[in-house]
């Protein structure tokens, strides 16, 4: 049986397609507190030129300018793959309560691949993760993105 996207992950799947648009490497990243959405980022390193620029990072940004605060108690982040090290560290210092992500990344992923930043006795906070909604979409997508600029 499939069941659909919680509209959150839609509208970070929706977010990696404008971005993949743009040349950006194709992932998008949500924050809602409850049902309200606060911010809807997508990767924007290309065309800023900020290499800090991941779809996280500028969601995160985002919720703290419009909430006016640097925690993100009580949010939640629906992102299209699985974040990275520096990713998975803004997301600790965010407090941000729960993750959800699409498609993990074995090369460059820092939840459940490489430096699993959660898993530190360093790490201050710990967000509740769950992996792999809308995954065959987001892997699909970055596939595609990858495949037609290694065709040009």
């Amino acid at each position: 049986m499939v069941f659909p996207l919680p509209a959150p992950m839609r509208l970070a799947l929706d977010a990696a397609i404008a971005a993949a648009k743009e040349s950006e490497v194709p992932v998008g990243a949500v924050i809602t507190r409850g049902e309200q959405v606060i911010a809807v980022a997508a990767n924007a390193t290309r065309t800023t030129n900020d290499p800090t620029a991941h779809a996280e990072i500028v969601a995160i940004r985002a919720a703290c300018a419009k909430l006016g605060t640097d925690r993100l108690v009580g949010c939640t982040l629906w992102v299209t793959l699985e974040p990275c090290a520096m990713c998975a560290g803004a997301i600790t210092h965010a407090r941000i309560e729960r993750l959800y992500y699409a498609a993990s990344d074995p090369k460059g992923g820092g939840v459940e691949h490489g430096a699993r930043v959660f898993s530190h006795s360093t790490c201050h906070h710990r967000p509740e993760v769950t992996a792999g909604l809308g995954e065959r979409e987001a892997a699909d997508l970055l596939r595609d993105f990858f495949l037609e600029r290694r065709d040009r």
